[in-house]
């Protein structure tokens, strides 16, 4: 009994362990010069998560006039509040190095999130920023689609999982152009991908192989 007792712990740390996290900037639904950012699997704050590890995270806010400045949050044990000025389509995007690290005897990489979000419509180029990894929305007719970009070229053949906006949750692969197929419906959208770099180097006298970036987004979705 206690043996099943001790497996049964070791495979609940497993499974919580095993749970991924990733950085969102979530815009408040009634105030859109307002956002939180949370580290979770949801879009919401995960009270067993601290931001600690993320505390080092850089934004900015691109107006539609195309110009950016750096966005302004307060820092909470669970989220951080951030304004996001302005008015019109906004993008709000950054990155933050989450550190080093291994599994077992596989290669070290380096863990970067590349979050962002579409605030007050999507803009024409859907906010693509040709960073070293992001997720642009195309909306149209009520549909919409994600590409993944690293770099500002398509990534293909990468899964990306879909929150929809009633609540489930959806894999999608990436095409030859770096899209995913479309999915319908109005409503608040968050998006995550991962894209590998083989890039070696060193952060805080750890060393690493490659560089493992998974971009982030949330958007909300009109009616057609």
């Amino acid at each position: 009994m206690v043996r099943t007792l001790g497996s049964l712990a070791v495979l609940a740390l497993a499974a919580l362990t095993a749970r991924a996290h990733f950085v969102f900037i979530v815009p408040d639904a009634k105030d859109p010069a307002k956002a939180v950012v949370v580290f979770g699997e949801e879009l919401e704050p995960d009270e067993a998560v601290t931001m600690e590890k993320v505390a080092g995270l850089k934004l900015k806010v691109r107006g539609a006039d195309g110009k950016a400045a750096d966005a302004t949050f307060t820092k909470g044990n669970h989220s951080f509040a951030e304004a996001v000025p302005g008015g019109g389509p906004r993008v709000v995007a950054g990155s933050v190095n989450y550190g080093v690290m291994q599994k077992g005897d596989a290669k070290p990489f380096l863990l970067v999130y590349h979050p962002k979000a579409v605030v007050g419509g999507v803009p024409a180029d859907g906010g693509a920023a040709a960073g070293p990894a992001e997720l642009v929305p195309t909306v149209a007719a009520g549909k919409v689609k994600f590409r993944l970009l690293a770099g500002g070229k398509p990534v293909a053949d990468a899964e990306a999982t879909v929150l929809l906006p009633g609540g489930e949750k959806e894999k999608a692969k990436t095409d030859k152009d770096g899209y995913t197929k479309e999915f319908a419906g109005a409503g608040r959208y968050g998006v995550w991908a991962r894209y590998v770099e083989a890039k070696a180097g060193e952060l805080d006298g750890k060393k690493y192989e490659e560089v493992r970036h998974y971009p982030t987004l949330v958007l909300d979705v009109p009616q057609n």
